[in-house]
């Protein structure tokens, strides 16, 4: 038997998704390590930034808890900050370029304080955040939410970023940006954050 859920996020999306009764869409998401831009608060985005030693053992310390968990699918963004969190941390994961963090256009590079107060604010409040020559926040969600269409009604493993990870669950609850090497376990379809694993 099929079931069909039809959310609506507050930008007045629909959400689809089917599976068969009796399963779910599961997304443990993590967040990638730790990387000199993320130290330096400089805004990444698409720039292909590699981790710092601190980034990789963030990524190592997640590895007892992802080894051994039964997944249908590990997915990794095509960022080389993300695809080294999924080998340190788990092993193979597939690249997907729609796992990628927003676009940060004319931002990328730049350091936080250097940012515009006008556009801090935007980017604060993140939903309607629109940097210059970049994404927008509703741009992302859509790519997100075709790649989440595309899964088995499985639990899934998902190497990514801190605006995907907080594009995916501010309507949870979660709207913040977690820390570098969090975990974060949802039910998709139920629209609920099942577990936050973060260091201190």
């Amino acid at each position: 038997m099929i079931r069909r859920a039809i959310l609506e996020d507050a930008a007045g999306y629909h959400i689809y998704w089917e599976g068969d009764m009796g399963k779910t869409l599961e997304l443990w998401l993590v967040r990638h390590g730790e990387t000199d831009w993320n130290a330096t608060h400089r805004l990444a985005g698409w720039s292909d930034v590699p981790l710092t030693a601190k980034g990789e053992h963030q990524a190592q310390q997640l590895r007892p808890l992802l080894v051994g968990q039964h997944f249908g699918g590990v997915w990794t963004s095509d960022l080389q900050r993300a695809i080294s969190t999924a080998r340190i941390a788990y092993g193979d994961a597939v690249e997907e370029p729609r796992l990628r963090e927003i676009h940060f256009g004319d931002l990328e590079g730049s350091i936080w304080d250097d940012v515009p107060s006008d556009v801090q604010q935007t980017f604060t409040n993140f939903e309607t955040f629109s940097p210059p020559g970049g994404e927008t926040v509703v741009q992302v969600r859509t790519r997100l939410i075709d790649f989440l269409g595309s899964l088995s009604p499985e639990r899934h493993l998902i190497f990514t970023h801190g605006g995907v990870i907080r594009i995916l669950t501010q309507k949870m609850g979660l709207d913040r940006f977690v820390k570098n090497g969090t975990l974060v376990g949802v039910n998709w379809p139920e629209q609920r954050v099942l577990f936050v694993r973060e260091e201190k």
